[in-house]
């Protein structure tokens, strides 16, 4: 038993007032002649030895009755603890990821978890919760049943430790209090390791809940593997964690109509095709059947008329080599000479080439940096007789490093940054036997190889890029070099000139950051909007001459096609899909974690809590023993004669 106000204790010392008022009764007796005593004396003696008896057991009464409401006032309790805390605080994540969807056994592991909650807490225990995409601070099971019954699952995962660092500041800052953070999850493997610092003032239990499937299909990704003037082929990659399937289902949607159906057999990983006509809106999706998880049996997908790039040329060299890489199937490409040069149309493009021009003037060093400053990009290829300092001029304004005099030395392209945007998903690997192209002449520059393309055998820059401007640091002619009759020229220009356009990809990504271009020309005051059924947002944008420059990451928040209209005219659509990083079935090991209790139960994690923090206050029980002592005290006098 202990005491929460120990110090009361003291006051027993008082018990022993009574004591001495009852041994020390200082009463004068007054002798009384009489004549014969003889009968009186035998019941002289039977009066005294009840006094005696009676005044004993008054004395215990009143010490009992006076040490009951001394051990009263000091409020003594029993608790498995070795404090007394006035005030029990829970805070609780609840991991709603997709890999949440896996079955247990009994049901989903987020819908066992909060029938668990429900069933564990009491409705008014107070609580504080929040899982990857809402929270509910200083509130009760009974105030949030409704929210957890329809709780859905968030596409995008807080890692472990930002979990336990939120959760941490969702306490009080009250010292006195106990204080228990549990973090419910199946504890998927991630990238960044769970890591629990020693803290002496929260206690973190982890529940871990168990799959019982270790098997899952996924489709993973869709992408067009060819095209041809009449049809499209599309790829798309699926992934197996299990025992291998001989036969499985792959459908093909537009819209909601089934256009085809295949099978494929998947050990680990596999591929299947489609073919769908060219020139058409296509808003699709590709479905499997898989009972484990289910967010990844859906992958959507739009092809939509797609704007053509326009690239203007300014020349002074043969443009060929452009015209034949810019087609008109994707591109608007037009060509014209410095002298012939229509500043009104540059702000009209997505991209120009400056092709070997000897002089860059002032007013188009003007308006290129307006061009650029609106989303244009410029791709600078210098001749062999440059006026050195109007080239300087256009890239101080730019940003890209100055150029010095030309050199006439052979010098070969060796070094290709496979990282740069540029040149993503161009090659399979990183090849060492490459047919590089090389160059008669070169401008030496001190471009740092962070913003280099293609690099020379010493380190410097042939092809750089900074602030939307991609600059050859040597002419590219057929008499200076070689560049037009390597592999690279044709992934190199072609990405420049797709990349000066955004156009909408296959699919984007939910919860990551999307710049999407939407080729219009906007109105004053006008503003695109996604609509998604029934729901409108308007996201991040900048306006430019000819395009609109979309940023989505919080929106939209589910997979799936919505549109992009301006008020009511519709653009085009955009399809969303779910990041596949929760479909691998990879769990942590927390058997090796220290400080910290694990658990596969949320029922009996809370069992366990509300057993090592119950109290059990007694100082009721010696309040009813005062009474009861003070009822057989007043007994006691009444009827003890």
């Amino acid at each position: 038993m202990q005491f929460k106000y120990p110090e009361i204790l003291f006051a027993l010392i008082l018990l022993i007032i009574p004591i001495i008022v009852h041994l020390f009764q200082l009463r004068k007796f007054k002798n009384e002649p009489f004549t014969n005593v003889q009968f009186l004396k035998e019941l002289t003696i039977q009066t005294r030895k009840s006094s005696q008896l009676k005044k004993w057991l008054t004395l215990l009464t009143r010490l009992f009755l006076l040490a009951c409401v001394i051990v009263a006032f000091s409020q003594p309790y029993t608790s498995e603890s070795g404090n007394f805390k006035t005030k029990n605080e829970i805070v609780i994540y609840l991991d709603n990821s997709f890999s949440m969807q896996a079955n247990g056994q009994n049901g989903t592991l987020l819908n066992t978890a909060v029938q668990d909650l429900i069933a564990s807490l009491d409705d008014n225990d107070e609580l504080s919760l929040f899982t990857n995409d809402a929270n509910f601070p200083n509130t009760s099971v009974k105030a949030i049943k409704n929210d957890l019954i329809q709780l859905d699952y968030a596409p995008k995962q807080l890692s472990y430790n930002a979990a336990v660092l939120k959760g941490k500041q969702l306490f009080s800052k009250d010292d006195s209090s106990i204080k228990n953070l549990i973090l419910i999850s199946d504890f998927q493997q991630k990238e960044e390791s769970l890591s629990l610092l020693n803290d002496s003032i929260v206690t973190t239990k982890l529940v871990k809940l168990k799959s019982t499937i270790d098997t899952n299909v996924s489709l993973d990704s869709i992408y067009v593997s060819n095209a041809t003037v009449e049809n499209i082929e599309l790829t798309v990659s699926i992934s197996n964690q299990g025992n291998p399937i001989e036969t499985l289902p792959v459908s093909l949607f537009n819209d909601d109509k089934l256009i085809a159906k295949t099978a494929t057999t998947i050990e680990t990983e596999a591929t299947t095709k489609f073919t769908i006509p060219s020139n058409t809106v296509f808003n699709g999706k590709v479905v499997i059947e898989d009972p484990s998880l289910q967010y990844d049996n859906t992958l959507f997908f739009n092809i939509d008329q797609r704007a053509k790039t326009k690239v203007l040329s300014v020349n002074g060299s043969d443009d060929t080599y452009l015209n034949k890489l810019y087609t008109s199937d994707e591109f608007d490409y037009q060509s014209t000479d410095l002298s012939n040069l229509n500043f009104n149309i540059i702000e009209q493009q997505n991209l120009i080439v400056l092709n070997e021009i000897d002089d860059i003037q002032n007013a188009l060093i003007t308006a290129l940096k307006s061009f650029v400053d609106n989303g244009g990009t410029v791709l600078i290829i210098p001749s062999a007789t440059i006026r050195l300092n109007t080239y300087n001029q256009l890239f101080a304004n730019f940003g890209v490093s100055e150029i010095q005099p030309i050199n006439p030395t052979e010098k070969r392209v060796t070094g290709i940054n496979f990282s740069h945007p540029l040149l993503t998903n161009v090659f399979d690997q990183r090849v060492s036997n490459f047919q590089y192209p090389k160059v008669n002449s070169y401008y030496p520059n001190a471009t740092s190889s962070v913003n280099s393309v293609l690099r020379y055998e010493d380190g410097s820059a042939f092809l750089s890029y900074a602030n939307r401007t991609y600059a050859f640091s040597a002419p590219i002619n057929t008499t200076n070099s070689n560049f037009q009759n390597s592999p690279l020229i044709v992934p190199v220009l072609y990405n420049i000139g797709k990349q000066s356009l955004k156009s909408g990809e296959l699919y984007y990504v939910v919860g990551q950051e999307n710049v999407i271009d939407i080729a219009t020309q906007l109105q004053q005051d006008d503003i695109l909007t996604l609509i998604n059924g029934d729901s409108s947002v308007i996201p991040l944008q900048q306006t430019f001459d000819n395009k609109v420059e979309l940023i989505t990451s919080d929106y939209p928040e589910t997979a799936g096609i919505i549109a992009v209209q301006n008020k009511q005219e519709f653009l085009k659509n955009l399809s969303f899909n779910y990041d596949r990083d929760e479909s691998i079935l990879r769990y942590m090991d927390l058997n090796n974690l220290t400080d910290v209790s694990v658990d596969n139960s949320v029922a009996s994690t809370f069992n366990a809590l509300k057993s090592a923090s119950n109290v059990n206050e007694l100082w009721k029980w010696f309040v009813i023993f005062a009474v009861i002592f003070l009822m057989i005290e007043m007994l006691i006098l009444k009827y003890l004669k």
